[in-house]
């Protein structure tokens, strides 16, 4: 008898565990998406720098001032931003998840640290900055159980 209700206790917490690895993993998902929001509001947007021609038309962009986030002239960094989760299993049976936000722009490292001939355009903190209050609240949403 007492082996049947440990077993069954066992069986319950099994579950239990099984369901909140799937919610942490689904609020990592929403938690990458509001990142990539946060990340399109930072990258758009007029900024205050040197006003230049666009090659081959007659049309003008204003270029970012140093320590403003990078100015739009192509698009090229703002969509190639794209969300990502990694769920891996940890010790004693749970697991470790990351989730956020990458780009495959070769250039987008240069224009966050800057380099010896162009200053900071920082944009990783105000894009956390902005993400920050939609994430505490889905991590801080209850858990069904």
């Amino acid at each position: 008898m007492a082996g049947d209700v440990s077993e069954q206790v066992r069986i319950c917490i099994e579950r239990n565990v099984e369901k909140v690895s799937r919610e942490a993993v689904s609020r990592a998902h929403r938690v990458s998406n509001a990142l990539r929001n946060a990340e399109l509001r930072v990258l758009s947007g007029q900024r205050s720098g040197k006003v230049y021609k666009k090659p081959c038309s007659k049309a003008t962009y204003t270029a970012s001032a140093p320590g403003e986030a990078p100015a739009r002239r192509t698009g090229t960094l703002r969509m190639s931003f794209a969300p990502y989760v990694e769920s891996s299993p940890s010790g004693s049976g749970g697991s470790t998840i990351r989730s956020g936000i990458r780009s495959n722009v070769e250039y987008a490292g240069i224009l966050e640290s800057g380099s010896e001939h162009m200053a900071r355009r920082p944009y990783r903190e105000l894009i956390i900055e902005k993400a920050k209050p939609e994430a505490d609240r889905i991590f801080r949403e209850p858990y069904g159980l």
